[in-house]
């Protein structure tokens, strides 16, 4: 796959996933992209009532479902001898929930590739409440990126 710039690559993965029913299309509707370039992204969530688990607050699998994907646009946004790097499969996810979000926050998920090399790829991913700045996770993410 050919460079392509950041923020108009993973718009056209987001509108190509959207176009399918699954897990990830009922949450990125709810997902936009602020920037993309460089092995990051920072996009915004908006908590829905769908989104909730019984407690009323975000669920923690919409939370590692968030991670997952923000972080991959991360990595696919990594130039590497003048291609994006590919999306590749997850290896580890690891989540830390550490406060709760609530229908109508708005959430700033910011992710950024760590270290891209020749097999794994590594990332970080913050959370945050737009309106407060409060942390509500933290998450780690390693892939395997050593597709041919």
């Amino acid at each position: 796959m050919a460079s392509q710039s950041g923020r108009e690559l993973i718009k056209a993965v987001i509108k190509r996933t959207l176009s399918v029913k699954g897990w990830g299309s009922s949450f990125l509707k709810n997902v936009e992209v602020i920037s993309a370039d460089n092995g990051n992204c920072v996009a915004e969530f908006t908590v829905g009532e769908e989104h909730l688990n019984d407690g009323g607050t975000l669920h923690g699998g919409c939370t590692s479902t968030l991670v997952d994907s923000i972080s991959t646009y991360a990595l696919m946004t990594k130039v590497i001898d003048g291609k994006n790097v590919h999306p590749g499969v997850s290896v580890d996810l690891h989540i830390t929930l550490l406060k709760a979000a609530f229908p109508g926050d708005v959430i700033v998920i910011d992710a950024k590739t760590i270290r891209a090399g020749r097999t794994l790829a590594f990332l970080k991913v913050d959370l945050k409440k737009k309106n407060e700045g409060a942390v509500i996770a933290l998450g780690s993410h390693t892939k395997f990126i050593g597709f041919s």
